[in-house]
This record gives C-alpha cells, structure tokens and sequence, in this order.
C-alpha cells in the first residue's frame, strides 16, 4: 500500500499563544514543544490516513534567541532569516532545535520521547537531512568525540579541494553590505565562503541563501564541474556519519533538501551504506529536474521523489485557470512507469496554501485538485498541517510577508488549528471540520484501497459529452486492480463554478483492459458521500455525472457475481 505523509511544523503545532507580533520574539509569540505533540494528536493524524509524520525543523539551526546560558554559541543575527531562524540553516547535525524543549539540556530526550510515541501511535518519523548547506556560523557542540567540525582541516587558501569541506574566495572578506547595511560590520568572515545556492562570489545578494554556507562533495565548479570522487571526500563520510547517527535513534525516513545540488554518486554511495545498516528507512529526495527522476531513483538510490514540476504545478495552473484538465492524463501517462516512487502534494512548506489568496481562497474550491493528485496513481502522498483545515496562510508573520504561506523562519501559531484542537471531539460541524472529514476519507482511501496502489490508469476526459469549456473543467478516470474480486474506481473533478450534468459510456477498449467481457453484478459504494447501492454489468457501461462545484466524487465498484 502507498504510504501517506503528513508535514508537521513542531513549532507551531503546540503553539498555544494567543500573541501574534510581526517579528515577535520568542518571548512575546510563543514557541510549540516536543511535549507539546500528544498521543491524542498523533492519533487524531494516525485517523487522518497517514503512515508517517515528517517532523519539520528538528536539527538545531541557526536563531537570534540566545541559549548561550547552555552553553551555545549565539548566531549573529545579520546572518539569520527571521527571530526564530530557517530549519535549513543547520548550526549542528548532531543536536536537535532548543526552541522545541521544555527543558533545553534534556531537549534530545524530549525528541526522542517524541519518536517513541509517535512509534506508539503506529506511525513513522521522518525528518530533514540537509546536506547542501549549512548555516555560517556552524558549530557542534554536540557532536561524537571522534568528530571534527565542517571546515576545521580546510586549507583556506585553496578556492577548491576535495577534502575541504566549504568552497572559498580566496583573500576576499564576505561583504554583505546589501542585506545589512554599509555601516553593518558585526559579522566578519575572511576568507568568504561560497553561499549555499551556488553562489560563488563574496557578496551575496538578499536574494541568494546568504545565511548558509555551500558544502563541498568535490565537484569543482570553477573548472566545468570537474568531479574528485577518489579517494571519498571528507564531506561524504561526515554526512554517512551523521545519518547513522538519527538512523540509530529510530527515526525511519530523510527528506533530503535539495537533493539535486548534491552529486548523484554520493547519494547512491551513502544510502546503500545506510540501508545495509538500516533496510527500512527511506530516502525522499526534494527534486525539481523531471528530466533526472529515473537516475535518482535507479543509479542514486531514492525510494521517493517530489514531484513539483509535474502534477503539482499542473494541477495550481488548473485551479488558477491557466491550464485545463486534458493535461492531467498527459502528466500521468509520462510518469507511468516511476509513479510508484513519486511523492504527489497540494501543499508543503515551500509552496503557497491552496486556500490562499494567490491561488483559490477556499480549501473546499482546492479539494478536487487534492482528490486527482491523491488518486491518479500509485504514487506516495503528502498533506501539509491544517491544510485539512483549509488555512490561509495569509499572516504577515514577520521576515515572511503575506505570501499565502505559513512561516518558516518566525515565532508564530495558527488560530485554525488552535481551534480546531480545541474542540476536535465537539458535535460542532463546522467547515473546516466538513473540509477535514473529506481528507479523512480521501487519504483512507488512498492507503486502504488496493485499487489506488495498482498502476492501471485510464482518462474518460476525451469521451465526455460535453462542451469543450466543460470538458477541460473535469477530470474524470478510471482505476482498477486485478484482485478477486476485481475492484474499479471511477474518480471524477469538478474545477469549475459551473455545476456539471451529463452520462458517459465505458469504452469497450476500457471494459476489455479491466476484464468486464462478462455480464456481472456490482456493489457501488460513494466514498465522500458514504452512499452504497449495486449496479448490473451488461455489454456496455454507461454511468452519471453530477458534479457540484467544486466537488470531486470518488465511487469504487467490487464484483459480487456473475450474470447468466
């Protein structure tokens, strides 16, 4: 069965403040905990359909809150996004964020309290492996005995070498003049360090990830890329190191961030390294080439890919009406045969909020997107929190402005989810907890239903009988599996305001796919509207379609009997 992933913000998650300051401290805002994440809420997320919890913002990264009564160094805060800091500028790989204990020395107790329990509710742990980068002031303080720091034996007199650990520019001071002002000379690097988006110069715009540092895997970039593989770079068994490290504390999978910025070579040396030890943890690899899918999954290892470029960003330009429905099946089709490591989402935290203003305004209008990326193949599935819940993501946090997304880099929480934890067991039917009942069953559906693991796919879009507009409004097509009994899935989109009235007939081609030459009696259940009748077989299919809008209906068929 596929698996389901839900992304979780420990930060805000357990945020109980009613304080939301733009650019509050953590003081002022209020900070979630470890021990904010309770057996309650992880089984209310368990019944949501999900098989794994990617913890966000885990690894200790860099911040303007002071811990240095505990002996961390503080970061200066010209080279830190936001009061509470980016989750993927790592300030130490072997220690966990301090804002998320309630007891910051015995915080990676409390974390790996959260893993056991997390265990406990029949779920999986994810968390982020940041490998392309680091923040500018790493230091581990945590760290194995047998350790040294990135960049300790780097001879910084060489823009490049195969076992420094940084990239640098040699006799130039990192200037950051654009980002903090002229007279701003708190924070000194000599010589400067190329920055983590391939930024190799010494001034780095706000553009650029100016707050991290580019970490080395022997590709020198300078000279074509030329590649140093032999004897393995010192960064490759620091990252190996480091990765057996969180495997050993029972964490099951690794969101690799930008994977791609990191040579394939060293992936596929290190997971295999990784699985020999560990042959259940899994490898999601954040991508954006689809044109380098299958030597990712082939040569570099990755069990799971993103997959933005594809379906998502075919699905955002279908709710924001640049693109039209007939162009699903397309996506599909050319995927066919990765599908099965394929990781599909509506939302992460990257992306913009599907009830957002930029892209639908209402979680209800952004549902059917979510029912074709969930159901139109074998792939894996990813839900962001509260997404269920339809938020926004409207709030001009602080170092993130109103960009339709939930903030990453400051100290924050979600009335939405406040509320809806609030009163979660009350009879109260409101829209968010109608909007959350549908995810409920969609993503049930998905990881219970052989018939949304089988590969067969086939797109009715094209025998609709329906007026063009119509027509690349909806998305409707068929799923089965070759199970006894055999079992269908029709799955039908409505993206449009208008409501849709039409019957369709079944290609025969369809019918003799599934193995339907025979006349048979059929038990039709309507999962979203929990509706449950038969229907009989004959020669031919021809079935309704009534869509609201807006709406997506989900019907699976099991064989009963055969007809004499």
């Amino acid at each position: 069965m596929s698996i389901s992933i839900y992304q979780l913000l420990p930060r805000i998650w357990g945020n109980t403040s009613q304080n939301r300051e733009p650019n509050g401290d953590i003081r002022t805002n209020g900070c979630g905990k470890f021990n904010d994440i309770s057996a309650i809420d992880l089984q209310s997320i368990k019944e949501l359909g999900i098989t794994h919890i990617w913890y966000t913002g885990i690894l200790e990264h860099a911040t303007q809150t002071s811990y240095a009564e505990f002996g961390i160094a503080e970061d200066n805060p010209c080279i830190v996004k936001g009061k509470a800091g980016s989750p993927y500028a790592v300030k130490d790989y072997y220690d966990v964020d301090p804002d998320l204990a309630e007891k910051v020395p015995q915080r990676m107790q409390e974390f790996e309290s959260l893993v056991s329990r997390t265990h406990d509710a029949g779920l999986k742990v994810i968390i982020d492996f940041v490998p392309n980068h680091v923040a500018r002031q790493y230091v581990s303080d945590a760290k194995p005995e047998n350790c040294s720091d990135f960049g300790k034996k780097d001879d910084t007199d060489l823009a490049f070498s195969p076992q420094n650990n940084f990239y640098y520019i040699p006799g130039q001071p990192l200037s950051l003049q654009h980002i903090s002002g002229e007279n701003d000379s708190s924070y000194s690097e000599f010589p400067a360090k190329a920055t983590g988006n391939d930024c190799f110069v010494n001034a780095p715009s706000s553009g650029d990830w100016y707050e991290t540092v580019k970490l080395n895997y022997g590709v020198d970039y300078a000279n074509g890329r030329c590649s140093h593989f032999s004897p393995i770079p010192d960064t490759w068994s620091k990252m190996l190191e480091i990765l057996l490290f969180w495997s050993s504390k029972g964490v099951d999978g690794f969101r690799c961030d930008m994977a791609e910025m990191v040579p394939l070579e060293f992936w596929k040396w290190c997971i295999e390294r990784v699985k020999s030890r560990y042959p259940n943890i899994i490898f999601i690899a954040e991508i954006y080439s689809e044109n380098r899918y299958e030597e990712f999954i082939q040569e570099g290892g990755f069990d799971y890919l993103y997959d933005k470029v594809g379906l998502y960003d075919c699905l955002i330009s279908i709710l924001k009406k640049g693109a039209n429905t007939s162009s699903i099946k397309d996506i599909v089709s050319r995927q066919h045969i990765i599908s099965s490591h394929l990781l599909r989402f509506m939302e992460n935290h990257d992306e913009q909020r599907l009830a957002s203003a930029f892209v639908s305004s209402c979680g209800e209008k952004a549902f059917p997107a979510m029912v074709v990326s969930t159901l139109a193949d074998s792939s894996a599935v990813m839900t962001y929190f509260v997404q269920e819940l339809g938020e926004q993501g409207m709030d001009a946090e602080g170092f993130s402005g109103q960009d339709g997304r939930t903030t990453i880099f400051d100290y924050w929480s979600l009335p939405k989810l406040q509320k809806w934890k609030a009163d979660r067991d009350g009879e109260d039917q409101n829209t968010d907890k109608i909007l959350r009942e549908k995810y409920k069953i969609l993503l049930n559906a998905k990881t219970d239903r052989k018939v949304f693991s089988s590969p067969h796919y086939y797109d009715l879009n094209h025998i609709l009988p329906l007026p063009a507009q119509e027509k690349n409004e909806v998305a409707l097509f068929l799923r089965w599996d070759q199970s006894n009994p055999p079992k269908i899935a029709i799955v039908a989109a409505n993206f449009s305001h208008s409501p849709i009235s039409t019957k369709y007939e079944i290609p025969k081609d369809a019918l003799d796919m599934m193995g339907l030459q025979n006349r048979s009696i059929w038990s039709v259940e309507m999962l979203l509207s929990g509706k449950k009748t038969t229907y009989s077989i004959s020669e031919s299919i021809y079935l309704p379609l009534q869509l609201q809008p807006y709406e997506a209906n989900i019907i699976v068929m099991s064989r009963i009997m055969d007809k004499n």
